[in-house]
């Protein structure tokens, strides 16, 4: 078979699959809309699909929903970096230092038992309810699933490789990034991808506790409490969203950088 018919036949099998991932969403749709037209009642709690769209229109053309969607974005990006970053340092400290291990994985697994939003009170009374406290619970939710990933991919280290770069005198350095940093990889994507879906929920969670500035919670919080569901499904679906994107956008850079799994 030539080769452009093989490419073709691979084009299909993934459009397949994808129409089979469309098949159960698509259903729900038609379900939904089917409760919608059973009564009023019905319809408040499954809000008609084309008001829903209608909500969504009047939202972008007033500018409000590009206005809250940026404030979440700009929270959940910055919290997601500097949360992930840390984490990763600190996995990667933890892993390299059995002193540190010591001293420091007590308190950790203490304190990462402890509900996020059951701290609210405390960084309130440490950041005030502006965006710093909202940002400081979207980085320790990011912050502990990179932690534990990072570190369970640099200490379960297989020793004859520590072994073959003795034998070929690689520095600290180099053995660090040829050969601990590669073996580690699949573990701290598996933290980035474990460490989205946090992000964006202390995201919605902490604008709904801290409902001041710009963000999709404190639109759900207006829209909740002036009893406009087609709104708080409209900012509910845009959260859902942003957070398939960031997950989609890990899982592309993931399958790039280890090639060589393949």
């Amino acid at each position: 078979m030539s080769p452009s018919f093989l490419g073709f036949k691979s084009y299909i099998q993934r459009s397949v699959i994808w129409l089979q991932g469309l098949l159960l969403p698509c259903l729900l749709l038609i379900l939904w809309q089917y409760n919608s037209s059973l009564g009023a009642s019905h319809a408040y709690a499954f809000v008609p699909l084309q008001k829903i769209y209608s909500a969504f229109v009047q939202l972008l053309q007033s500018g409000e929903l590009w206005f809250n969607t940026w404030g979440s974005l700009k929270k959940a990006g910055l919290g997601f970096l500097l949360g992930s970053s840390s984490g990763l340092c600190l996995g990667i400290l933890l892993a390299y230092s059995k002193v540190l291990n010591a001293l420091i994985s007590p308190l950790f697994n203490s304190i990462r038992q402890v509900p996020l939003l059951g701290l609210t009170p405390l960084i309130a009374l440490w950041f005030g309810n502006g965006d710093e406290a909202k940002i400081f619970i979207i980085a320790l939710a990011s912050f502990f699933p990179m932690v534990i990933n990072t570190f369970q991919g640099f200490y379960h280290y297989d020793k004859k490789y520590h072994e073959i770069a003795r034998i070929y005198q690689f520095s600290w350095w180099r053995e660090f990034r040829k050969i601990r940093l590669t073996q580690a990889l699949p573990h701290i994507f598996t933290g980035l991808n474990l460490a989205v879906p946090f992000t964006w929920i202390t995201t919605t969670a902490s604008e709904l506790l801290f409902n001041a500035g710009a963000g999709l919670g404190n639109l759900m919080m207006k829209a909740e409490i002036n009893a406009e569901m087609d709104i708080l499904l409209v900012c509910a679906t845009l959260v859902t969203l942003c957070g398939a994107c960031m997950t989609m956008t890990i899982h592309i850079i993931s399958q790039r950088v280890l090639l060589w799994r393949i």
